[in-house]
């Protein structure tokens, strides 16, 4: 099944700007997660393999559907950055094995997997809002900034969604909604975070550098939440 991450790849580097050839690679992502998925009777969400493909096709994804916005239709260089990102971060994943193993109790509920997908979606916007922030810092183009808060704006909601159903799947695994792991910590500085980022952004113009350089940072918090957490933490969402 790893060809199909091969030509998600291809697609990706070489090919992500036209959005056709982008929408294949997302494709044959999604196609490798769900063949994923019926060999080992859930959804791929356990592992470093499986996670960081399911963020790849989410950073697309999110990005895909931004560049079809109509104030991003004349930025040509945005699907070919997102495009970038999103075939190193496959590549990345080539780098662990799969594992091929069911569900352990404490996660087979519906919970979680609806904790995680969220997280990703969340993940996947607040890296298309620090593209774009960057954009905006090289070309001025204050239009970007107006998606830049949209995407940073659903990605919070879609991170918040994800909280609650932590929560719900804590409660249900552990017996409480919240545990003061490394992961809940940072999960928290990531969401205040963010929504620091959304407030500076609604203090107008004058703020917008200031904003700009706050979304980038954002994306290394975000990294380092899902990331450095999970690989040099012990914590419940360990790797």
């Amino acid at each position: 099944m790893k060809w199909l991450l091969v030509i998600s790849v291809v697609c990706f580097l070489f090919g992500s700007w036209q959005r056709a050839i982008f929408a294949l690679g997302i494709a044959t992502e999604v196609a490798y997660l769900a063949l994923r998925g019926m060999a080992v009777g859930h959804l791929p969400l356990i592992g470093p393999h499986d996670t960081i493909v399911f963020f790849s096709a989410s950073l697309a994804l999110m990005s895909l559907v931004t560049s079809l916005s109509g104030m991003m239709r004349s930025a040509r260089w945005f699907p070919v950055i997102a495009g970038l990102l999103s075939g190193l971060f496959t590549l990345f994943a080539l780098i662990f094995p799969p594992l091929n193993m069911p569900l352990p109790q404490v996660l087979d509920t519906r919970w979680f997997e609806l904790h995680v997908v969220l997280a990703f979606f969340a993940y996947g916007l607040f890296m298309v809002g620090g593209l774009l922030c960057a954009g905006f810092l090289v070309c001025r183009q204050r239009s970007w900034l107006e998606v830049q808060f949209k995407a940073v704006l659903t990605g919070w909601s879609f991170f918040s969604a994800s909280m609650i159903a932590g929560g719900i799947w804590g409660y249900y695994a552990w017996g409480t909604y919240w545990l003061w792991t490394p992961k809940e910590l940072w999960t928290s500085i990531l969401w205040l975070y963010y929504a620091l980022v959304l407030h500076v952004r609604l203090k107008g113009p004058a703020w917008d550098r200031a904003t700009a350089w706050l979304g980038i940072a954002g994306v290394f918090v975000m990294l380092f939440t899902y990331l450095g957490v999970s690989m040099l933490m012990k914590s419940s969402h360990s790797f």
